[in-house]
């Protein structure tokens, strides 16, 4: 991730800058006309209710939701939920610790997406831990399918 999406990512997420989420949403549907993915339903990823209060928003539920209003599909924001509030996976050192951090760390509280393909929503993949602690969490749920989709890629 570089240069002005970096910049952007981060004004959003810790900035308070909320406005440019329509603008990063685009990036991603844009991404996605040229890279369809089978998904039914868009769910971000939670924060702990910790985080929440902290920051007072959620950037992947900001996402989400103008995603939603370009692509035409519903989100769900109140099934998946973070039940361990780790530490932020940007204070990990290395794919272990990421991936160590978010065991157990989200649950699907709920039925409502079973059957259900989900794509996954969040702002930036560095190793994918976090995704595939959502969506373990998920498929436990029941959903049929979950892609992940970010604004960015950390490398």
């Amino acid at each position: 991730m570089e240069g002005t999406v970096r910049q952007a990512v981060h004004a959003l997420k810790y900035d308070n800058l909320r406005a440019v989420a329509p603008y990063l949403a685009r990036l991603m549907r844009n991404y996605l006309q040229s890279n369809p993915v089978p998904g039914d339903i868009l769910v971000p990823v939670p924060l702990h209710p910790r985080r929440l209060r902290q920051r007072g928003y959620n950037q992947s539920v900001l996402l989400a939701r103008e995603l939603s209003k370009l692509i035409g599909l519903p989100v769900i924001e109140d099934c998946l939920c973070r039940s361990k509030n780790s530490l932020p996976q940007v204070r990990t050192t290395n794919v272990e610790e990421r991936r160590n951090n978010v065991i157990d760390a989200f649950i699907c509280r709920n039925a409502k997406l079973a059957g259900a393909g989900v794509m996954l929503i969040d702002d930036v993949c560095t190793t994918g831990a976090t995704l595939e602690a959502c969506a373990s969490a998920l498929k436990k749920g029941g959903t049929r399918t979950v892609w992940g989709l970010t604004l960015a890629r950390e490398v």
